[in-house]
């Protein structure tokens, strides 16, 4: 496992993040009984897809020096 990527594109870190989350939610009183874990983290990773694409097409439009 040579290959790395960033943090925000890693499952488990995404996993673990709506399990605390979903956890604490329930700690305090908020009801999440029908929440399906993992379509959960399936939307974030796709809602980080997307902003980082129009990120980056934000990105090149203000850059000041052509590519090449």
């Amino acid at each position: 496992m040579n290959a790395s990527k960033p943090w925000y594109l890693s499952r488990t870190i995404w996993a673990s993040v709506v399990t605390v989350a979903t956890a604490s939610a329930s700690l305090i009183g908020i009801p999440l009984g029908g929440i399906d874990d993992a379509v959960l983290v399936d939307t974030i990773l796709q809602a980080i897809t997307a902003i980082s694409g129009i990120l980056a097409v934000m990105g090149r439009l203000s850059a000041t020096t052509k590519i090449g």
